[in-house]
C-alpha cells in the first residue's frame, strides 16, 4: 500500500516517534510516504533523526520528507495527524498565570476554562489554514486526524468552517478503562465499556464484565482502592452524586466543573499532589516547561540508545493507526471518537462534537446511535458546548463580545469572577498574546485602553501562583530522577 501520511507539529518528539511507530508496526504499511512539519527547527531536525534511525533499524525503505513549508509536507496527503500548541509553551504560561491572578485556578487550561478558550482563539485560525492548504494541495477526500487541544473547539471549527473530515482522537477513554479494571481488581480485556459525552467529559454508560453489569459496584471500589481513593476525589465524588463516572483525571474534571476549584482554602480537599495530573496547580504547564528543558539535554542519550523496534505487539493505545488500518484494510476497529454529534447522542446540540463509540472499516467510520445521555450528565456536557460553541465562533470571526461571554459561561471562571472580573481577565489575556490573535486586532486596541486607566482597574492577586503549586525543577534537579522525568516528558510533549 502506498499513501501519504503528514504529521503538523512533529517537533512533539516523543508523541509523533511513538505515533510513527504505531503506524509502522502495520505490516501492510511498510512503503507508505511520511512527511514531518513544524515551525520549530531545532525540534523538527531532532524527531527527524530519531525517527529516521528508527525507520532505517527496521529494514524499512520510507525517507521522511521533513520540512518547515507545511504547504509542500501536504501536497498529496491523504491523512493529516495534527499535534500543535499555538504560541507553545510562552503563551500557555499567559493561559495559566493571568487567571490565577483572579483566583482561576487551573490544572491544566487547554481544554475550557480561561485557558482553553485563549488557546482555542490561537488554534483555530491555524486550523482553518491547514484545512485549506490540504483542500488545495492534499488527496481529494483527504482526512485530519486532530490530537490538538482544545479538542472539542479544533476539531468542531476545522468540520464546520474548515471543510474537512477530522476526527478529534484522544486517550482518556482507554486510560478511564485502565482506572476501572484497577480498582474492581480485573483484567481490563475483561471489562466492556459503552462510553459517550464530549470529550474530557465523557461517561461509562455501561460497565459489563462477562456479561454481567457492575456499573454498580465500581463507587465502592473506587472508596476502597488506598491509592485512587486519593488521587480521584473529584471524580469520585461526581459518580456518588451523578451515578456516572467520567474519563477525565482529576486534574481535568476538577477545572470543567464550578464547585472544586473555586475556594483556595478547600482546593486541597479536593487534590492530590502526588502525580500533576491529579490536580496540582498549573500542573500540566510545569511538566510541559520541564520536558522542555529536558529534550535539549536528554537528546544526545536517545541518538545513543538502541532504536525502536517496529510490529505489532509493540503499538499503543492511540486511535489513529488504527483508524487508518481499518480504513486501508478493511479491518474492522473499534474505539471512541470525537466526530459531530448529528443525532448520535440524542439529547446533545446537533452542531456539537461528541465523542462515542465508533467503528472503522474499508467503508469509513460509522458512528451507532447512543441515545439520551443520563440527564444530569447531559446537562454537565451541555453547559460546556455553550462554551464552545461561543469560543468556535469567536475565533473563527474574531467577535470579541463572543469570546466575553464564553468566558463568562464557562463554569470555573463564572463560580469565581464576576462579570467586570471576568472581562478585565479577558483584556489582560489578549494583550498578553497579541501576537497570536491576529483576528483581533481591534480589540486587543480597546482592552489596552481600558487596562491604561489604572485608577479604575480591579485589583487582582499579582504573583499569586495558586493553592497547589509546585516549583519548576531545573535541568539539574530533573537528572536526579533521569527516567522518571523522560517517560513525562514524552507522554506529555504533545504540542
Amino acid at each position: 500500500m502506498s499513501f501519504k501520511v503528514v504529521f503538523i507539529g512533529a517537533g512533539s518528539i516523543g508523541f509523533t516517534r511513538k505515533l510513527v511507530q504505531d503506524l509502522l508496526g502495520v505490516p501492510e504499511f511498510r512503503d507508505i510516504e511520511i512527511a514531518f512539519t513544524d515551525i520549530n527547527p531545532e525540534n523538527l531536525d531532532m524527531v527527524t533523526q530519531l525517527c529516521q534511525r528508527d525507520i532505517d533499524h527496521n529494514g524499512l525503505d520510507i525517507k521522511i520528507q521533513s520540512t518547515l513549508d507545511r504547504r509542500e509536507a501536504l501536497k498529496n496527503a491523504r491523512y493529516v495527524l495534527t499535534v500543535v500548541r499555538v504560541g507553545g509553551l510562552d503563551a500557555f504560561q499567559h493561559d495559566v498565570d493571568i487567571p490565577m491572578k483572579y483566583g482561576v485556578d487551573q490544572c491544566v487550561g487547554d481544554t475550557l476554562c480561561a485557558g482553553g478558550l485563549l488557546y482555542a482563539q490561537r488554534g483555530i485560525p491555524v486550523m482553518l489554514d491547514i484545512c485549506q492548504d490540504l483542500l488545495e494541495v492534499g488527496e481529494p477526500g483527504a482526512m485530519i486526524f486532530n490530537y490538538a487541544n482544545p479538542m472539542a473547539m479544533m476539531t468542531w471549527a476545522a468540520n464546520t468552517y474548515g471543510g474537512v473530515q477530522t476526527i478529534g482522537l484522544c486517550h482518556g477513554v482507554q486510560n478511564g478503562h485502565k482506572l476501572m479494571a484497577e480498582a474492581l481488581a480485573l483484567p481490563q480485556e475483561e471489562i466492556d465499556i459503552i462510553c459517550a459525552g464530549i470529550n474530557h467529559q465523557t461517561w461509562y454508560l455501561e460497565i459489563k464484565h462477562k456479561g454481567q453489569d457492575i456499573r454498580g459496584e465500581l463507587l465502592s471500589a473506587l472508596e476502597k482502592h488506598p491509592t485512587i481513593s486519593q488521587e480521584e476525589k473529584v471524580r469520585i465524588d461526581v459518580l456518588k452524586r451523578f451515578g456516572y463516572f467520567s474519563t477525565e483525571s482529576n486534574g481535568h474534571l476538577s477545572e470543567y466543573l464550578p464547585w472544586y476549584r473555586k475556594r483556595a482554602d478547600q482546593l486541597n480537599d479536593w487534590i492530590s499532589l502526588d502525580k500533576w495530573i491529579h490536580g496540582e496547580s498549573g500542573g500540566y504547564l510545569r511538566v510541559c516547561t520541564e520536558g522542555r528543558s529536558w529534550f535539549q539535554t536528554d537528546f544526545p542519550h536517545w541518538m545513543s540508545e538502541p532504536p525502536a523496534n517496529y510490529g505489532p505487539e509493540r503499538r499503543g493505545i492511540e486511535h489513529g493507526s488504527y483508524i487508518i488500518e481499518g480504513l486501508e484494510t478493511g479491518r474492522v476497529y473499534r474505539g471512541h471518537f470525537n466526530v459531530p454529534n448529528n443525532g448520535v447522542i440524542s439529547n446533545l446540540a446537533d452542531d456539537a462534537i461528541i465523542e462515542a463509540p465508533g467503528y472503522v472499516d474499508r467503508n469509513g467510520i460509522s458512528m451507532p446511535t447512543v441515545g439520551d445521555l443520563p440527564l444530569g450528565c447531559a446537562a454537565i456536557c451541555e453547559q460546556s458546548v455553550n462554551v464552545q460553541r461561543l469560543g468556535v465562533l469567536a475565533a473563527v470571526n474574531g467577535d470579541y463580545d463572543l469570546l466575553r461571554q464564553a468566558m463568562l459561561l464557562d463554569p470555573l471562571v463564572g463560580a469565581v469572577c464576576t462579570p467586570p472580573e471576568a472581562w478585565q481577565m479577558t483584556d489582560e489575556m489578549i494583550v498578553a498574546l497579541e501576537q497570536w490573535l491576529p483576528q483581533y486586532r481591534s480589540a486587543i486596541a480597546g482592552a489596552k485602553e481600558r487596562l491604561s486607566r489604572t485608577d479604575t482597574l480591579i485589583p487582582t492577586k499579582e504573583g499569586y501562583k495558586g493553592a497547589a503549586r509546585l516549583k519548576t525543577r531545573s535541568v539539574e534537579e530533573l537528572a536526579e530522577d533521569k527516567d522518571s522525568i523522560r517517560a513525562l516528558a514524552s507522554k506529555h510533549d504533545k504540542g
